[in-house]
């Protein structure tokens, strides 16, 4: 890892996140999303659920479509289960990972389980261009145990969901923006440097801990707060005295229009009135088992 301070990606803004609710009423903080539309591209929205208390998530996200995306979902700690219009089923635990492709549409539900217990975790939102937005749906369901780690000499242990990180691949492989995905803990007082690709978008979302994430800022992160980077060749990290723990996210831009309403994502106005009429008329679904 490279030590030179110029090609530190210096924060450009500060993603603080607001509290709000999505499915039948699951309790969250949308870290970005609508209002922000365009300026995190391929990314389109990042949701931090987080609670020990069932009532704010048991309700789920019963049966929903999209088109045009992928949405990501990354558990830290409880189980959700899902199923779609595909005839696909199955159950994401405590550090599983699922990529989902929805392309030319999909309906699915997702339904935390009533385990008791807690329920962290992530959902991201990536877009696709144009070219593939009516590729048949896929899924990457990667389980806690293939999801390599890295562990440096300070001590900073690394998951490499997807990309590379000091040498080692992460188990999701051929996504259109080409992403990398890590969750990065670090002890109290260490420095982390993760090299980045200089013409990928770049953002970090801190969720233990606190961390200094810009040179030029006397604040560091605390957690709930997320950070976009400018340009550069990297981003470093120094952990407060206690730790941190964040998720660090990249991925190369489309720079496409977009024409977006809720989960459907497509380019133009008359394409997504388009996949709306389908979901009414039941004709949405373009690739069945």
């Amino acid at each position: 890892m490279e030590n030179n301070l110029q090609d530190d990606r210096k924060i450009a803004k500060i993603l603080k996140g607001n509290p709000t609710r999505d499915g039948a009423g699951v309790k969250l903080t949308r870290i970005f999303g609508f209002s922000e539309e365009g300026l995190l591209d391929p990314f389109l929205l990042l949701d931090f659920f987080g609670s020990d208390h069932p009532d704010d998530f048991m309700a789920g996200f019963p049966w929903h479509p999209h088109r045009g995306m992928e949405t990501v979902t990354y558990m830290l700690d409880g189980r959700v289960e899902h199923g779609d219009s595909m005839g696909n089923s199955g159950i994401i635990g405590k550090g599983d990972i699922q990529w989902m492709t929805a392309g030319s549409g999909i309906i699915h539900q997702e339904m935390p389980k009533p385990d008791g217990g807690r329920m962290y975790g992530f959902q991201l939102w990536v877009n696709l261009p144009a070219s593939r937005k009516m590729i048949a749906p896929r899924y990457q369901d990667i389980p806690a145990e293939n999801v390599p780690v890295v562990v440096l000499d300070n001590g900073i242990r690394v998951k490499v969901i997807a990309g590379v990180f000091n040498g080692v691949n992460g188990p999701v492989r051929d996504i259109v923006a080409d992403p990398e995905y890590l969750d990065v803990e670090m002890p109290g007082n260490t420095e982390f440097i993760a090299p980045c690709n200089p013409q990928h978008t770049v953002f970090a979302f801190l969720y233990e801990g606190e961390a200094v994430m810009d040179q030029s800022r006397k604040n560091p992160l605390q957690a709930g707060e997320g950070a976009l980077f400018g340009e550069g060749r990297q981003i470093r990290a120094l952990a407060g005295s206690q730790g941190a723990r964040f998720i660090l996210i990249s991925g190369m831009p489309i720079r496409e229009t977009i024409a977006w309403r809720g989960p459907i994502v497509m380019n133009t106005e008359e394409e997504l009135s388009i996949a709306f009429a389908e979901f009414r008329k039941g004709t949405f679904i373009k690739n069945k088992v």
